[in-house]
């Protein structure tokens, strides 16, 4: 059979589950890899060119044991519906339903209250819709101070749904950032907004890069480190 970017294969675990596994190239890829698509419930093989495509596969075979198990260990999806809780600046926000209104409003508390207009069909749009909209304001701060600390300028911001990095920048100096870093705490925001900044002085992580990191947020080890952890979680939302 021939592969192409884009084929889904199943591959069968020794504990005889079924793993899917989609395969991709990525021309920035420096080697063969396998991440997790936390919404989607698949792996993908990354192959840096379209010749390693067939070793990307083979790769994620020999690997079918520990796939399936990060697989089984995904956190549960929560759904953007009435009475589902999710995440807000990594606090507990119980999404409600009302009649009137035309926009989402929250209502601090324990939990916070996202109060939402409308068709319950378009639930789902409109939390996402303000959880964009509160993550472009929070990113738009903490670049604005970073840059001031690190004494770069930001060409450009802008908010996406991201599935393999939290954040990027471009050598033309635009900043982009994955909007569900608004359900992480505070402090991770301001880790990957500083992260990303700093790459405004070095497009690399050098030693240099991590002391601008720094400079920023002293203890960026311990976001990263909750990024890693709980990183899954804030994929899974929304379904």
């Amino acid at each position: 059979m021939r592969l192409n970017d884009g084929h889904t294969m199943t591959l069968r675990a020794p504990g005889g589950q079924r793993v899917k596994v989609r395969l991709e190239v990525n021309a920035k890829a420096r080697r063969l890899i396998i991440r997790l698509d936390e919404r989607r419930r698949e792996a993908v093989a990354v192959a840096p060119t379209p010749r390693q495509i067939e070793a990307a596969a083979a790769f994620a075979a020999e690997r079918v044991d520990w796939i399936s198990s990060r697989l089984q260990h995904l956190p549960e999806i929560t759904l953007f519906e009435h009475g589902e809780t999710i995440k807000y600046r990594g606090r507990d926000c119980e999404i409600t339903l009302e009649l009137e209104g035309r926009v989402a409003r929250l209502y601090p508390g324990n939990p916070h209250i996202l109060s939402v207009p409308g068709d319950p069909d378009t639930t789902h749009a409109r939390v996402v819709r303000f959880l964009k909209k509160q993550a472009k304001a929070e990113f738009q701060k903490a670049v604005e101070r970073h840059c001031a600390t690190l004494k770069v300028a930001c060409e450009g911001m802008s908010v996406k749904d991201t599935r393999s990095r939290w954040g990027s920048c471009t050598a033309d100096g635009q900043l982009a950032f994955s909007w569900r870093l608004i359900m992480a705490p505070p402090e991770v925001l301001d880790y990957v907004a500083a992260h990303e900044c700093a790459h405004l002085r070095e497009m690399n992580h050098s030693a240099k890069f991590w002391a601008h990191v720094a400079r920023c947020c002293p203890d960026w080890k311990r976001q990263r480190s909750w990024l890693r952890i709980h990183g899954a979680e804030l994929q899974a939302a929304g379904g």
